[in-house]
């Protein structure tokens, strides 16, 4: 019986000789026991590999999803506050795009030479950034007297940066039908580390800015590409 099996080990240099392993009644249990440990193992290993790959897939199909969610986020917040504009272009005043919404548009940038037209949100933060470009607090309003600052995800909506060249005009509408126009004038590199961009009021000028490089991945690193056009 199996279950009755007990291994003992005898070392006597006296019986070595006249002892046979093959018909040991304790090696012969020792040999099934043994099997099937073998056969458990072999069990249970094929059953992580199948676990692995269950939890490899749902991996996968998460992180496909979750890069897939982000972009189409982005597109359907700019069609609702594509309808929350229109409505501001007639009376000038801005309704919430949705309504648990807690930023609002403000203006709209459009680039022409490269089809583009984006609503700008109040505010630079976590609650505006995933649905539209957000206007940095402290700086004067884009297509207002100043210098306004403008920031946006380098996936979504400022994407286009990569394209963009010195000469490019770019127009920002405001609420009720008002447009100012600029034109591209730099583009360069900052390392957030060390440099910052120079706020100078006296100047009408447009920043618009994102991180860097626009094709890296890597989240929260110090670069940041900006983008600088004067009214005219």
């Amino acid at each position: 019986n199996d279950a009755e099996c007990r291994v003992v080990i005898i070392w006597s240099a006296a019986d070595c000789n006249c002892w046979s392993l093959s018909s040991d009644p304790w090696f012969a249990c020792l040999r099934r026991q043994l099997g099937h440990l073998a056969q458990a193992g072999a069990a249970f290993v094929t059953r992580a590999r199948e676990v692995t790959g269950i939890v490899l897939l749902a991996v996968s199909f998460v992180l496909i999803g979750y890069g897939l969610f982000i972009p189409a986020k982005a597109v359907v917040a700019q069609v609702l506050l594509e309808r929350a504009w229109m409505a501001a272009l007639k009376d000038g005043k801005v309704p919430k795009p949705w309504p648990w919404a807690d930023t609002n548009p403000i203006a709209r940038i459009k680039v022409d030479d490269l089809e583009i037209s984006e609503i700008i949100l109040a505010g630079a933060h976590g609650r505006s950034l995933p649905f539209g470009p957000g206007h940095v607090d402290g700086t004067s309003e884009p297509g207002r007297p100043g210098h306004s600052v403008v920031a946006a995800h380098r996936d979504t909506h400022f994407s286009f940066l990569k394209n963009i060249k010195i000469g490019m005009a770019v127009s920002v509408e405001l609420p009720g039908g008002q447009s100012s126009n600029y034109v591209v004038v730099d583009m360069r590199v900052l390392d957030a580390r060390s440099e910052t961009i120079v706020i100078n009021h006296a100047t009408n000028t447009l920043s618009l800015v994102t991180c860097y490089p626009i094709k890296d991945w890597n989240p929260e690193g110090p670069m940041c590409y900006v983008v600088t056009a004067i009214r005219v």
